[in-house]
């Protein structure tokens, strides 16, 4: 008699929706922002360490100021998680959600004007790198405490990984196949789509695409049943 399928995580296809919204992000960061990434930091700190040696093209302080906005986002949402032990899951996840959401909104106001090419002002610049990182380091703090296998929404190469280390051909069993190449296939997606974004309307429209996106998986989330449960239930 085969076993009975396990039931079905709404916490799954939100991981993978914030997974396309870290794609846009990525596409925000790199492509509107210049050389930054503010969704995970390893890039950011072998650039900085590129601007410390004197490489062209290579600017110390918005790396810094990415790497510390992070930081704070992580910290947030450490003590976010922390407050909301045993009290049911959709509360913690559409604390969440409105907090990514909105500092995503926020800074696609502060875009508004924004010269890409130029890259100025200046301020709104170092604005928009600090309030996408701090929503980056809320999100991979509350991602990390929810601790769902092969989804973590941001960084691919444990996934990729896993993917080739488990497999058939590696004498493996495929574990988590689906999961980790949607994973993949979400964060390409998203990446795709925020690169046309950016090109054809700005930055601000794809800020705002980036956090309607993630409000929007959140509360589907949040409907079904089992968002009920107490947090770790």
């Amino acid at each position: 008699m085969s076993a009975a399928p396990p039931p079905f995580d709404p916490r799954v296809p939100l991981m993978l929706t914030l997974s396309v919204a870290t794609g846009l992000v990525d596409a925000i960061s790199v492509l509107g922002l210049g050389k930054v990434f503010t969704a995970n930091m390893t890039g950011n700190v072998v650039f900085l360490g590129f601007a410390t040696a004197g490489t062209p093209n290579f600017h110390a302080p918005s790396y810094v100021v990415a790497i510390g906005a992070f930081l704070i986002g992580a910290l947030a949402a450490g003590r976010t998680g922390r407050a909301h032990a045993d009290k049911p899951l959709r509360r913690w996840l559409l604390v969440a959600a409105l907090v990514e959401a909105g500092l995503l909104w926020i800074a696609a106001a502060v875009a508004t004007g924004f010269d890409v090419a130029a890259q100025s002002p200046d301020g709104r610049l170092y604005a928009i790198i600090a309030l996408t990182a701090v929503t980056m380091g809320f999100r991979n703090a509350t991602i990390r405490q929810l601790k769902i296998p092969d989804l973590t929404t941001t960084v691919l190469t444990l996934t990729l990984t896993g993917l080739a280390a488990d497999s058939s051909l590696a004498g493996g069993g495929n574990p988590n196949i689906g999961r980790r190449v949607a994973s993949v296939a979400a964060i390409f997606v998203g990446a795709v789509i925020g690169a046309v974004i950016v090109s054809r309307w700005g930055l601000s429209a794809a800020l705002a695409v980036a956090g309607g996106l993630v409000l929007a998986g959140t509360i589907a989330c949040a409907l079904h049943p089992r968002s009920a449960e107490p947090v770790g239930g």
